[in-house]
Parts: structure tokens; sequence; C-alpha cells
């Protein structure tokens, strides 16, 4: 049996959206001096699932501060729950949280104290935004390269809640700015019959 023919037999088909779904809805590039955090507001209601393709890095003096953070602009009180599974190369770390006003899409965004020019990147994507009878499942991939050190991480997770998403803010953690050169992309998917 082709992979293919193999895929469509076991009905396996929320990810395998094709190119074509994808369309891009708003980006935004940090200018000179940074910004403390990147807004998409008015997201349209449109699509079925919505993805961010992001790079980042602090501008703080930390070589690994804390991480990215995402928010709904509402309602996010006290109402995320995620789990983290992270790696360096030589260990790995298992972490989840729960009841808290945010989600973390990646630990470890370089600062000014790591390598000129190292960024993380990272794909953060959230499930079926605008369904109100479904709590907004999400899930994040994404790690940074040190020249010969960093770290990867899978994060998933939901936020307890069935309203319509409309705005997704992102942070950093320990309060720096993203510096300049940072950039979030936001897509729409309009999924697959």
């Amino acid at each position: 049996m082709s992979p293919i023919l193999g895929i469509y037999a076991s009905q396996i088909s929320g990810h395998l959206w094709p190119a074509s779904s994808y369309e891009s809805i708003s980006t935004v590039t940090v200018g000179a001096g940074g910004i403390s955090t990147v807004t998409f507001s008015s997201i349209p209601a449109t699509y079925t699932h919505l993805q961010v393709r992001w790079i980042a890095r602090s501008a703080g003096s930390e070589s690994t501060p804390g991480g990215s953070l995402m928010t709904y602009a509402a309602p996010h009180a006290n109402n995320f729950y995620f789990h983290t599974l992270y790696g360096d190369g030589s260990s790995t770390t298992a972490v989840n949280s729960g009841g808290t006003s945010f989600a973390t899409l990646i630990d470890y965004i370089p600062g000014s104290g790591a390598t000129s020019g190292v960024f993380g990147t990272g794909v953060f994507d959230i499930l079926d935004y605008t369904n109100t009878n479904k709590i907004k499942t999400f899930r994040s991939l994404g790690g940074y390269d040190n020249n010969g050190s960093g770290t990867v991480g899978l994060f998933s997770g939901a936020n307890n809640d069935t309203s319509v998403i409309t705005s997704l803010s992102f942070a950093m953690n320990s309060g720096n700015n993203l510096a300049q050169y940072s950039s979030f992309a936001l897509y729409g998917i309009k999924g697959v019959a």
C-alpha cells in the first residue's frame, strides 16, 4: 500500500493541510529598539485553524532567558493548561503547568548574551479557533541553534474556554523586549472537506 493510500485508509486528515489551504493574514517585524508585545487583533473568523510562524530574539542580556509567551486577548484569566518536552542534545526535560494566564511557546529564546544574530524559531497552531463547542487547543514546535549548542521543544495544551479567539499576543516572559528583526506571521488555515 502506498503511503498516500495508507493515510486515506486510516482516516487521518486533521493535519494534512495542502499548501493552498494557508492564507496570509498579517506579518509583524520588530523595528529598531525592540517592542514589548506583538499583537494580532481583529482576527477574521473565516478560517478553520490559525498558524503563526515566528523567529524571535530577546533584547535582554541573557544567553537563554525565559521563553516566548502567547496570550489570548480575551478570555485569558488563568485558563491555560499546557505541557512541554524539550532537550538540548544531552538531556531532556518534561514540564506541565495549569491555571495560568499565558501559554509558553518555547523556552530559551536567545538574548544579547548569545551569539550575535542567533534567533529562536518555531511554528504555532491553534485548532478550531472559532468553534464555540470546543475548548481551544494548541501546539508549538520550536528551538534555536547557537553554533553547536541550543534546544528544541514541543509544547501543547489548551485554553479551557470555548469563546472565539479574535486576538493573539506574543511577548517575553522575562519582561524584556523582543529584539529588532523578530518576526511573527499569522496565517489562516481553510481546512479541508
